[in-house]
């Protein structure tokens, strides 16, 4: 078996790249490296999946501590041949401390790292020169993801010790198959003494088969018992692909489990064209995160907020409900775009979500070259609602695909104009203007703004309506603002003139929350005791039997149900005994004031979807008959759009037969 060592290039008298320049390829970029990790190396697994592969590419990454099985070997085989100057070389601290940390990037149904191994061979497939000997080649792929080919810079800066391990299977010119196994160092420039004089060297270094003129990857039988001997998993005989081993992986001050999590996320947020069937056509890529051989699920971007909305906009850009656009002067057309529009709950942000600033609110446009790999989510004008967002997707079209290509800096998250000469420079300016009027038009009405779009402070507003109620007894209601109004609740006129109704004996009817002498919340007995001093217990009078009402719990909220957003309001009964309860549904036009309970023809209505018990149970009819108590009861309403839906519960006492 042969022996891998290691080998420093030393500047020839040509010169050379310093490493610490070829570190610096990726310029100071906004994503942190493990998002850049994960959209740079899918990129290059997307770029290099088979066409005829009867399956979709399979890429994963894992994260694991080598086990004491295999601890003694990476120490064996890793530091053989290495140079004497470990300060210029971090790979020795790291192998020598207690545990060794590796984090792996693979990919199957994908060619490989196939063609020359040298640099000065040619053949027209060059993946394996181009990812470990040569350094910012252009791209051979057409409408592929990747332009500079600085993304493999991101395994070494994730590397705390500047190392790889690049295990490779691809096909032969011959039709057979070879497997290959190389190692990797990109740290910083040094000099060392050979000889009794100074060298300088470049700061890059492999570890391979040293016996000829340059270091060659293991091959075949010696890549398989050196990668058994260090514990990666071997290919079987007719796959293909690559994995890349990152040593002692930089992972954020994040725990592997951690870092686990926010991979599989951030998997999602950047990747999820890849992961949807769409008419029929199944996936192109299939994700999967481990650590330490546990699972770390990929969520799946049709199930989760907002990503589903993205989704949604992207089928519509694909359908006839997509739009075209175009530049006029000079006269091209640019791509196509999809929006989706939505009442929503106010979003709980992540990590990967913060990563694309995508907070409480998604007011976005995902953009995309033909590849469909996410370049960046493009913020828009936010809407005038937190309980509204919009998501879009536009996509270039493929005879653009090269001009956007170029308005991208090398970790491809960005269009820019201004790296751009005219006319190119205009195209991809009109698209960003283009955009923005179609948005204009998604948060106008008939190209006129909104009505209850106003500049009132939503904060404020939703401040100076709690200080009116928080729910009402009696039949009545509360109003709950869908988008585009403000997400707040208040009493229904309805609900007031019940409060101020009295019962047969002259005691009023209690409210659950009143406002004090002070302008605090009291509890609502105590509030009709204070309205209203002499109540029936101190007159000493026999109490009548209470008749049914509703006390409404709290304001009315959002909630998900799967791809839906349900208006709810909790409620109790508190009066003991069997009762009937009905929805009372109406909608108020932003700024109008008037309640509406027969849509106009063409408009929507709220709809009653049901009334939810405490264990969960919902119950789809209208006239439910309950029994009155202290259970919580949820009506669940799916609102009418652009609207204030008023929720109201009538109740009505069962009469026993």
């Amino acid at each position: 078996m042969t022996t891998p060592r290691w080998f420093s290039q030393p500047y020839p008298p040509e010169g050379a790249s310093a490493a610490e320049g070829i570190r610096n390829q990726l310029g100071r970029p906004e994503l942190d490296l493990l998002t850049i990790l994960v959209r740079e190396s899918a990129q290059n697994s997307w770029d290099a999946r088979i066409p005829t592969a009867p399956d979709s590419v399979d890429y994963r990454v894992d994260i694991w501590t080598v086990g004491p099985a295999h601890t003694s070997a990476w120490r064996e085989l890793l530091l053989e041949g290495a140079p004497a100057e470990r300060d210029s070389f971090p790979l020795y601290e790291t192998l020598r401390r207690g545990s060794i940390r590796v984090l792996a990037v693979s990919d199957r149904g994908t060619r490989g790292l196939g063609g020359p191994t040298r640099a000065d061979s040619f053949e027209a497939e060059r993946d394996f020169v181009s990812f470990v000997r040569n350094i910012g080649e252009p791209r051979d792929n057409v409408l592929g993801g990747g332009t500079y080919g600085f993304g493999k810079g991101i395994f070494y800066l994730l590397s705390n010790a500047g190392t790889i391990l690049v295990h490779s299977r691809c096909r032969t010119s011959g039709g057979g198959y070879e497997t290959r196994l190389i190692g990797c160092t990109l740290w910083k420039k040094y000099v060392a003494n050979e000889s009794g004089r100074n060298r300088h060297h470049t700061g890059r270094h492999w570890w391979g088969d040293t016996s000829g003129d340059v270091v060659e990857p293991l091959i075949d039988q010696d890549a398989d018992a050196v990668a058994r001997r260090l514990g990666l998993r071997s290919f079987k005989p007719e796959e293909t692909g690559t994995r890349v081993v990152v040593i002692d992986p930089l992972l954020d001050e994040l725990t592997p489990a951690e870092a686990s999590t926010y991979l599989a996320e951030t998997i999602a947020w950047h990747l999820w064209p890849k992961m949807i069937d769409t008419d029929g056509v199944p996936a192109g890529m299939r994700f999967s995160v481990t650590c330490d051989g546990i699972d770390y699920p990929v969520p799946n971007p049709r199930e989760i907020r907002p990503l589903s909305m993205f989704v949604a906009a992207y089928e519509k850009m694909k359908g006839p409900a997509g739009s075209e656009l175009s530049c006029k002067s000079p006269k091209r057309y640019l791509g196509r775009l999809g929006l989706e529009k939505r009442i929503m709950p106010p979003l709980e942000p992540s990590r990967a979500s913060r990563m694309v600033d995508i907070e409480d609110i998604v007011h976005h446009v995902c953009l995309m070259r033909p590849a469909e790999l996410v370049v960046t989510y493009r913020p828009g004008p936010k809407p005038p609602s937190v309980n509204q967002g919009y998501a879009g997707v536009f996509r270039a079209d493929e005879a653009m695909d090269e001009i956007y290509a170029k308005a991208e800096p090398p970790t491809h998250d960005a269009w820019n104009p201004r790296s751009l000469e005219k006319p190119e420079s205009t195209f991809v300016q009109t698209t960003f203007r283009r955009i923005s009027e179609a948005l204009d038009n998604l948060l106008s009405l008939g190209g006129v703004a909104r009505p209850g779009a106003s500049n009132v402070a939503l904060g404020a507003a939703s401040s100076f309506f709690s200080g009116l109620v928080g729910g009402a007894w009696g039949i009545g209601g509360a109003t709950a603002y869908s988008a585009p109004g403000i997400p707040a609740a208040r009493r229904t006129p309805r609900a007031v003139r019940e409060e101020e109704r009295t019962t047969p004996s002259g005691e009023p009817s209690p409210m659950t929350t009143s406002l004090g002498a002070e302008g605090s919340a009291v509890d609502g007995e105590d509030a009709a005791r204070q309205s209203f001093p002499g109540n029936r217990e101190e007159r000493g009078a026999t109490a009548l039997p209470k008749r049914p009402r509703v006390q409404y719990v709290g304001n009315p909220y959002y909630e998900d149900r799967g791809d839906t957003s349900l208006l709810v309001q909790e409620f109790r009964l508190p009066v003991p005994g069997p009762q009937r309860v009905h929805a009372d549904l109406a909608v108020t036009l932003p700024g109008t004031g008037g309640r509406e309970t027969d849509p106009p023809i063409g408009a929507s209505m709220p709809e009653l979807v049901g009334w939810e018990d405490s264990s969960g149970s919902v119950y789809g009819f209208d006239g439910l008959e309950i029994d009155g108590g202290e259970s919580l009861w949820r009506v669940l309403v799916l609102p009418a759009p652009d609207t204030v839906t008023e929720i109201g519960v009538k109740v009505e006492a069962v009469k026993s037969s």
